[in-house]
């Protein structure tokens, strides 16, 4: 068999295919790569890895996908959903080690799946206009405690922000931003832990793929109009809970 770097060629098509389908999701949606990534790397790799992973590759994705949103940002809108984060994603870290994988996977896939079905097969998703920054800072926590445990933070604010009625960029320019602050939290909670030398090789060889499936989402999403974002955000939503439930 074949060993690139002391890694036999089915373990590094695993990485590949899942940084490939990771930066397709990033790039067009802005914030399913853990997700669409880990979905396949779970299947390699130890939940703490994948972890790593995920977190260090989902960050220099939105580090380059993020700047064209730039103009978008608004701190006061941003503001309530890092706060909920800053608290989240430690307690999510911390309850790593106890949590049971295959039952969080399975629940978070099915949560997915139903939403996901939902918003393609609806007119138009309903509006959620109250809570205030109150609400958006409980999504932000929520979010947070499922980045520390598996790296999931952009699922709920994603949704969130859908349910909100923002326009395409500006809710990238909220999630984006906050998945980056959650994934920067989550390496430096867990980076020193797991992310040891093969860690640090497997991240390297993923980058060209990770180039690759980044600059395929982008070019996906020049192309949607507001209608067609949304439905391409549900049908990401949906593929990830049937890729979780595999």
């Amino acid at each position: 068999m074949s060993v690139i770097a002391g890694f036999p060629l089915s373990t590094l098509a695993f990485l590949w295919a899942g940084a490939f389908v990771g930066g397709v999701a990033s790039g067009g949606a802005g914030f399913a790569f853990a997700l669409a990534a880990s979905s396949i790397w779970l299947h390699a790799f130890d939940p703490l890895l994948t972890t790593a992973l995920t977190v260090t590759c989902g960050t220099l994705l939105q580090f380059v996908t993020i700047w064209p949103f730039r103009k978008e940002f608004d701190r006061g809108r941003l503001a309530p959903f890092i706060l909920g984060a800053a608290i989240g994603v430690p307690l999510g870290v911390a309850v790593l080690s106890s949590v049971d994988v295959p039952k969080l996977k399975i629940a978070i896939g099915l949560g997915l799946v139903i939403y996901g079905t939902y918003a393609i097969l609806a007119p138009t998703l309903p509006r959620v206009n109250g809570g205030g920054r109150k609400a958006d800072a409980a999504v932000g926590f929520a979010g947070g405690v499922l980045g520390g445990i598996g790296g999931y933070s952009g699922v709920l604010p994603t949704i969130w922000s859908q349910l909100r009625g923002w326009p395409k960029s500006t809710a990238r320019a909220v999630y984006q931003p906050y998945i980056l602050f959650a994934n920067f939290l989550s390496i430096a909670l867990i980076g020193a832990v797991a992310f040891d030398s093969r860690g640090a090789w497997l991240f390297l060889l993923s980058l060209p793929a990770l180039a690759l499936g980044g600059w395929a989402g982008m070019a996906i999403f020049s192309r949607l109009d507001e209608r067609l974002f949304r439905k391409f955000l549900a049908g990401m939503l949906l593929a990830s809970g049937l890729m979780l439930l595999i």
